[in-house]
């Protein structure tokens, strides 16, 4: 398998021995954060046998601590943390920069799905999990926030806000906004397709890379982005809810326009 790798000058070059190895000879480096130690155990050793050097740490404080010491590429955070918990880590994370952040939870509601993607979690895995499917998503998750930009991008605009896709940088009114990993793909791919409606499943496929999976991290992701981008989050003209299907971005020239089309309804459920 091919697995895009980072530069430090931001660019990525392509290995085919399926190993995450950075520029100058060093493994990209993920750090696990999880109080079970059998779990943690299980992870550092898929992850390590898949290429990446691996630290630990069994709580919040402990995990913050080794992030302001020496960032790592990634942060696979456990939901459930004695003391500081995974939510608030993450948000702390994602005050300091844009670290990459794959979120686990030992329960299925869809409450605490949602709950670490608001929290600007680029990805979750509810346990228990294979710990295979963990490393294809640490990869998949790595690979999009350093892979070389596609042929013909460059800065795609929408009224106030500016988006750099080879920079991967976006800014609105001239302020930075800090974007997660998926936030930012699927930004980009909506502002490359205007007036286009996609459904949840498509989105998930073409930005995720699932052909399965939880359809409420699409609307989680949606409406992070509004609150980043829109004057009103609550009555987008940039980012619209399109009735039983899914969601479009409409142009500022065309958003101007009432659309009965694009209001509230299933997608958002």
């Amino acid at each position: 398998m091919r697995t895009f790798l980072r530069i430090r000058d931001g660019r990525s070059r392509i290995s085919h021995d399926g190993i995450s190895t950075l520029y100058g000879g060093e493994v990209a480096r993920v750090l696990v954060v999880d109080d079970d130690a059998t779990v943690a155990e299980v992870v550092d050793r898929y992850l390590r046998n898949a290429g990446f050097e691996v630290d630990r740490a069994a709580d919040g404080l402990a995990a913050l601590r080794m992030v302001e010491a020496a960032a790592p590429d990634l942060v696979v955070l456990d939901l459930m943390l004695p003391g500081v918990d995974g939510i608030e880590v993450c948000r702390r994370l994602r005050a300091r920069g844009p670290i990459p952040v794959i979120m686990l939870t030992a329960r299925g509601e869809e409450a605490d799905r949602v709950a670490g993607l608001e929290c600007g979690a680029d990805d979750y895995v509810t346990k228990p999990f294979s710990p295979r499917e963990l490393t294809l998503r640490v990869r998949s998750v790595l690979r999009r926030a350093n892979e070389p930009p596609p042929v013909g991008s460059g800065v795609l605009r929408a009224g106030a806000l500016v988006v750099d896709a080879a920079a991967r940088t976006a800014a609105r009114r001239g302020a930075p906004l800090g974007l997660t990993v998926r936030e930012f793909d699927l930004l980009v791919y909506l502002l490359r397709h205007p007036g286009r409606a996609f459904t949840r499943a498509e989105l998930l496929e073409q930005v995720w890379g699932w052909t399965y999976g939880d359809p409420s991290t699409v609307t989680v992701h949606i409406r992070r982005l509004r609150e980043k981008i829109e004057d009103d989050p609550t009555a987008p003209r940039l980012l619209l809810t399109v009735w039983g299907v899914g969601y479009r971005y409409d142009p500022p020239a065309v958003a101007s326009q009432p659309d009965a089309a694009a209001e509230a309804g299933p997608a958002d459920a």
